[in-house]
């Protein structure tokens, strides 16, 4: 049997999750907080595109690419 969190749930722990880590990042010098924030921003795109592609869902799929750019250009190019 295979245990799967309700969507609403995981949409929870996320954000939680999200704004915890974003607030930790944020209290990082420079270069550092813009390279964290980014990799966060990559790794939640990469995640959500593994997830897409699991549940066949395509926009998913899409939205976890573009996070993923905007991660990669936060990142190395937005300070």
């Amino acid at each position: 049997m295979k245990f799967e969190l309700p969507r609403p749930v995981l949409s929870i722990l996320g954000l939680l999750i999200g704004f915890g880590l974003y607030a930790l990042a944020n209290r990082l010098a420079e270069p550092w907080q813009s390279l964290l924030i980014g990799a966060l921003f990559a790794l939640l795109g990469a995640g959500a595109w593994v997830y897409g592609r699991s549940g066949g869902e395509r926009w998913i799929q899409a939205l976890g690419a573009l996070l993923f750019v905007y991660g990669l250009i936060r990142a190395f190019w937005l300070r």
